[in-house]
């Protein structure tokens, strides 16, 4: 991760709000995008309702960048003063609640002018950090206005900015050095100090050995019903593979159904093809080395795609999953955008259908065999494509200086 610089620049203040609805992908995106804006000069709080993940994701902290923890609402004795930006992530209106306080502090205080009626000149730009999605109406409602009617904000203009992977949408999170720290990356030294756990421990110096020289694939997933397939597959295979899988509900998910083959045959032991390795919670900097050194990996959710894209390694996402299956749409749209070759769609169409649609559509494909080699030149034009493109703290950083 970059050094923050010690002078702000223009519009330094930011103040970014964050509602937790998954732990690691809201405040994962949410904390990248506040120490790149901190590593360009920003002064950043993090307002935050959850600050539980950043404790393992981001043990350290950043420079510039300030976690203000919101489980409880705004602590008391926090400074009230607005930033130069307000900006709201994921539909989570919360800076209202700050506009509020500010408000009504400032009345209490006696000051007439109060933060309800601003001149133009002192409010701040106001944005709101939509959803990644590479449907079309992402380009039409990028940076369109919506004015508040009511309450402390009342005449108040905010805006939606929507991350996207063209150049008439917001872009993708990436820092200025990453490239450069990709390509000085030691996949051999950092994976012989990788710690993990394993079921058997009689393989553990397989293992050991296996992480320099077999085929190595991260999991990182809800629970996808196609999950014991890909397994199986795996095991059935004649490459030698070390499934690297990630802690919380990957890890749960996969030890479930290894859990329900012993369960169905006692004696049941994994193929030495395949090798399970169970790792610790990772803080961003190693997630993204993890991506660095596998052949495939597969994602989930937000943060963890766009990762994949810049590792410029084959991936597998997995969509968050929506009630009203909205999901689907997404998903295709995201493929024609990367030109996905046949067998990279069947197998991202085949990991995002649930157990119930599979009853429902038995005609759904299955999980394909695994395509590397074309799918590891799918993703490496995908990410030479859209490194081209400003990243999205540039282009906030743009966006509110022309618009402050």
């Amino acid at each position: 991760m970059e050094s923050a610089p010690s002078s702000p620049s223009p519009k330094s203040k930011w103040d970014i709000f964050c509602n937790v609805v998954d732990n690691f992908g809201d405040i994962g995106v949410c904390w990248r995008l506040a120490c790149n804006l901190a590593a360009r000069g920003k002064v950043v709080r993090l307002w935050v309702d959850d600050v539980s993940s950043l404790a393992w994701m981001a043990p350290g902290g950043f420079a510039n960048v300030e976690v203000i923890n919101c489980k409880n609402g705004i602590p008391k004795d926090t400074n009230l003063d607005l930033g130069d930006v307000l900006l709201d992530t994921f539909d989570s209106e919360f800076a209202i609640n700050l506009i509020a306080a500010k408000a009504i502090n400032t009345q209490a205080s006696g000051i007439n002018d109060t933060i309800l009626e601003p001149s133009p000149g002192k409010r701040p730009v106001w944005l709101n950090l939509e959803y990644l999605t590479a449907e079309s109406f992402a380009e039409r409602a990028h940076t369109l206005p919506y004015v508040h009617h009511s309450g402390a904000a009342l005449g108040w203009i905010q805006r939606y900015f929507y991350p996207g992977f063209n150049q008439r949408t917001g872009g993708l999170l990436r820092e200025a050095d990453l490239f450069e720290r990709k390509k000085a990356f030691d996949k051999t030294t950092w994976l012989a100090g990788l710690p993990f756990e394993v079921s058997d421990h009689s393989r553990v110096e397989l293992i050991k050995s296996r992480l320099s020289s077999s085929q190595l694939i991260s999991l990182f997933c809800y629970e996808p019903a196609a999950l014991e397939v890909l397994i199986d597959q795996l095991a059935a295979s004649q490459t030698p593979t070390c499934l690297l899988v990630t802690a919380g509900r990957a890890t749960n998910a996969v030890k479930a159904i290894i859990k329900g083959k012993k369960r169905l045959k006692t004696a049941y032991l994994l193929p030495k093809v395949l090798s399970i390795v169970y790792l610790p919670q990772l803080t961003q900097t190693h997630y993204d080395h993890l991506l660095w050194s596998c052949d495939l990996n597969f994602v989930r959710g937000e943060d963890s795609l766009v990762r994949a894209i810049w590792a410029a390694k084959p991936f597998i996402w997995q969509i968050y999953p929506q009630h009203d299956g909205a999901h689907h749409a997404k998903l295709d749209a995201f493929l024609a955008m990367m030109e996905a070759p046949a067998s990279l769609k069947t197998a991202h169409i085949a990991w995002n259908a649930s157990a119930a649609e599979r009853q429902a559509a038995p005609y759904l494909p299955r999980f394909p065999q695994l395509d590397l080699p074309i799918w590891a030149q799918s993703a490496e034009n995908l990410s030479n494509k859209l490194r081209l493109q400003a990243d999205l703290a540039t282009n906030l950083i743009s966006f509110t200086e022309k618009n402050s």
